[in-house]
């Protein structure tokens, strides 16, 4: 499972974030980006009075999200391998009708 995965599934959720310098968030993840920075909004009840706010990823020591956003990032990318997998096993194998005119093969002979 990715990271980005976690954080793309998590919109919309409330979480909980910690800083590497102890600082910790709570709201509900409005925008993620590849580098993990993120965007929140503010929570119900927060100890702070801040509407929004927006951490750099490189700061972030951990974030923690509902479980049922984990199971069903879990459950999805275990359909998604299941989907790649029967696309796989349905292409074919060999080279076709021509199969004597690989490498190494007389390709001057005409069949």
């Amino acid at each position: 499972m990715l990271p980005l995965s976690l954080l793309n599934a998590s919109k919309g959720r409330p979480m909980q974030v910690e800083l590497k310098n102890g600082e910790t968030y709570n709201g509900h993840l409005v925008n993620c980006d590849p580098w993990m920075n993120i965007s929140l909004q503010k929570d119900g009840e927060t100890f702070y009075s801040l509407e929004e706010c927006y951490i750099r990823g490189s700061s972030i020591k951990y974030l923690r999200i509902q479980d049922d956003v984990i199971d069903n990032v879990k459950e999805e990318s275990q359909r998604n391998k299941n989907q790649m997998r029967n696309r796989n096993n349905m292409r074919g194998r060999g080279r076709g009708r021509n199969s004597n005119r690989g490498r190494g093969a007389n390709n001057n002979i005409r069949s």
